[in-house]
C-alpha cells in the first residue's frame, strides 16, 4: 500500500507559504508522496489538526493571534495526542529562541531566511524516520520460538524457563529480529525501529547490543547471524 504524507503548512505570509509548498514538490522529495495543507494562523491550525492526522507541521514562529510556539506548546501538553513531527521556522535567530522552541516540542529549528536545499534536506530527514515508523513490523503480544518466549506486554523474555534481563533497546532489537526470523534486517532498518525520542542509535550501537543479546542469551545465540556489511538476522529453523 502506497504510503501518504500529509504536511501541514501554518504560515501567514502567503508567499513563503507558497515557496515552501513549492519546495515540497520538489523530485527530492517526490517518494514521499506529499498531501500538503496550508493555513495562515493558530487557530486555523489547532482545528485542523484536531480533524486530521499529520506527519508533519512546518510552524511559522511569528504568527498573528496566537504564536506559533505558543501553540506548540499547548498541543504537546494537551490530553490528545498529537503523532506529528514539527518542524519550526522563524526570524529568530538567538540561542535562547532555539532552545525555547525545541524544548517546547519542535522535532527541528530552522532560521529565516533560509536555503531551500536544507530546508528539503531536513524535511526528508523527518519524514524518513516516520516512514520507518509506519512501516516497521507490529509484533504480536506474545510468541515463543525455539525455546524462547517473549512477551510485550510484559516486557518479559523467557529462555527454558529461566528469565533473561534485557534493555528496553535490546528487548526491543530481539523482538524485531524474531518478528523477521529468516530476513536479513540491515542496520539502518534496526537504527530506525529501536531510535526513541531519547535514545540515539547509531550502527555501532546496534553492534554492541547484538553483542550483549548474545553473552546473555548464551547457545541460543546462534540462532543471531550477522550478515557482513549489511545486518543481522535470527535464522528461520
Amino acid at each position: 500500500m502506497e504510503l501518504i504524507n500529509s504536511v501541514l503548512i501554518v504560515e501567514d505570509e502567503q508567499s513563503i507559504a507558497d515557496l515552501l509548498r513549492l519546495s515540497l514538490a520538489d523530485s527530492y522529495l517526490r517518494d514521499y508522496k506529499l498531501q500538503i495543507d496550508h493555513v495562515l494562523s493558530a487557530e486555523q491550525a489547532r482545528f485542523l489538526l484536531n480533524q486530521k492526522k499529520y506527519d508533519l507541521v512546518i510552524l511559522d514562529w511569528m504568527l498573528p493571534g496566537e504564536q506559533g510556539i505558543d501553540l506548540l506548546r499547548s498541543l504537546k501538553s494537551g490530553s490528545s495526542v498529537i503523532e506529528a513531527s514539527f518542524l519550526m521556522m522563524t526570524a529568530k535567530t538567538d540561542p535562547e529562541s532555539i532552545v525555547a522552541g525545541l524544548e517546547a516540542g519542535a522535532d527541528d529549528y530552522m532560521t529565516k531566511p533560509f536555503d531551500l536545499s536544507v530546508f528539503k534536506a531536513r524535511v526528508k530527514n523527518i519524514l524518513s524516520r516516520k516512514s520507518a515508523l509506519k512501516t516497521q513490523p507490529v509484533l504480536p503480544e506474545r510468541f515463543e520460538w525455539m525455546g524462547l518466549s517473549i512477551d510485550l506486554a510484559k516486557v518479559e523474555v523467557v529462555l527454558n524457563n529461566q528469565m533473561i534481563h534485557l534493555t528496553p533497546s535490546e528487548f526491543k532489537l530481539l523482538g524485531y529480529l524474531l518478528q523477521s526470523r529468516g530476513k536479513v534486517l540491515t542496520r539502518d532498518q534496526l537504527i530506525d525501529l529501536i531510535q526513541g525520542q531519547d535514545v540515539t542509535v547509531t550502527g555501532r550501537t546496534i553492534d554492541t547490543h547484538v553483542f550483549a543479546l548474545r553473552k546473555k542469551l548464551g547457545d541460543w545465540a546462534q540462532h543471531i547471524e550477522t550478515i557482513r556489511g549489511v545486518g543481522y538476522r535470527v535464522t528461520s529453523q
